[in-house]
C-alpha cells in the first residue's frame, strides 16, 4: 500500500470511530451530515513548475512524471528548458497532466507576440501570464502604458482563443505618486481582456488583503499562487504559515477563481515541498 493510499484507508477508519460515537447523540448524528455536506474542496490542483526548475534542468520529463506521481492534476510553466512545444505536450499527454497556463516574459510579448501565441496553443495552454515588469518602468506613467499594452496583448490572446493575465510580487502595492499601481493595472485594463493571476504570498507581503481585492475587482483573478507566509513573512509550504486559505477560497466564486498553483520560490527539497503544499490543500475544507 502506497503512502497516499494508506491516508484515505487511514481517513476511512477515522470517519468510522466518529460515527460510532456519533450514534451515541442524536442530535450529533443528524447535524454531522448537514455539515459536512456544506464544505466544499478543491477539486484539482496545480503546481507552479518554478518551484521545481532545479529538477526540470536535469530530467525535465522526470520531473513532469514525478509531479503527476505526487498528486497535481495541473502545471503552469516558466520555460521549456530548450524543449519543443511539439515535445512538451507530448510529455505533457504521457504524463497525464494538463497545462492550462505558462508565463511569459513582457520582452517575449513585446518581441514576438504571434510566435508566443502560436506556441501556448501547441502546447495546449488556455492562459498566458505575465509575471513581471522591469523596475525601470515602475513609474505612474509606465503602469499607464503597460495596462494599454496588456488590453493590445490580451485582444491578440482573446482573438486566439486564449486568455490574457498579469502576475503579481508586492512591488504592485507599493504606492507611485499617490497610487497602488495595482490598481492601475486593474482599472485600466478591460475585464474583458485581462485577467489577473493573484499570487497570495506576495499580496500580503505588500500589506493586502486579497479579500478586499475580490470584492473591489470580482472574477478578476481566475488564477493564483497558492503559497504561504510565516510571522515574520519568510515563504514556507502551504499549510506552515499563516495565511487562511480557507478564507480566500470560500470567496473563490466572487474572485473568480478556476486554477490553484501551488508555489514555493526556493525550496530546500522541491518534491518534498510541493508534495506537502498538496497534501495540505487535498484536506482543506471551506
Amino acid at each position: 500500500m502506497d503512502r497516499r493510499s494508506f491516508v484515505k484507508v487511514a481517513a476511512g477508519a477515522a470517519l468510522g470511530g466518529m460515527v460510532g460515537f456519533a450514534c451515541k447523540e442524536q442530535a450529533v448524528s443528524q447535524a454531522a451530515p448537514e455539515a459536512a455536506s456544506s464544505m466544499r474542496s478543491l477539486d484539482r490542483i496545480g503546481v507552479q513548475l518554478y518551484s521545481v526548475r532545479s529538477l526540470m534542468e536535469q530530467d525535465f520529463a522526470g520531473t513532469l512524471k514525478a509531479v503527476a506521481e505526487a498528486g497535481y492534476d495541473e502545471v503552469e510553466f516558466a520555460g521549456y528548458f530548450e524543449h519543443s512545444p511539439e515535445e512538451v505536450r507530448m510529455l505533457l499527454e504521457a504524463a497525464g497532466l494538463d497545462a492550462p497556463a505558462s508565463h511569459v516574459s513582457i520582452d517575449a510579448l513585446r518581441g514576438d507576440l504571434a510566435g508566443t501565441i502560436e506556441t501556448a496553443g501547441t502546447v495546449g495552454h488556455r492562459y498566458l501570464v505575465c509575471p513581471w515588469i522591469a523596475e525601470e518602468e515602475r513609474t505612474l506613467g509606465g503602469y499607464q502604458q503597460i495596462a494599454a499594452f496588456f488590453n493590445e496583448v490580451g485582444g491578440a490572446c482573446q482573438e486566439a482563443g486564449l486568455r490574457f493575465g498579469y502576475h503579481n510580487h508586492d512591488f504592485e502595492f507599493e504606492t507611485v505618486d499617490g497610487r497602488i499601481p495595482m490598481e492601475i493595472l486593474l482599472g485600466e485594463t478591460d475585464p474583458e481582456l485581462v485577467d489577473y493571476e493573484l499570487d497570495l504570498f506576495w499580496i500580503r507581503k505588500g500589506g493586502q488583503d486579497p479579500l478586499r481585492y475580490f470584492e473591489r475587482f470580482p472574477g478578476r483573478f481566475p488564477l493564483c499562487h497558492v503559497k504561504d507566509m510565516t510571522a515574520d513573512e519568510e515563504m514556507v509550504d502551504v499549510g506552515k504559515g499563516q495565511i487562511d486559505f480557507a478564507a480566500i477560497f470560500a470567496r473563490a466564486e466572487q474572485a473568480g477563481l478556476k486554477h490553484y498553483f501551488v508555489e514555493h520560490d526556493n525550496p530546500a527539497d522541491p518534491l518534498a515541498s510541493i508534495e506537502a503544499s498538496q497534501d495540505h490543500l487535498r484536506a482543506l475544507r471551506f
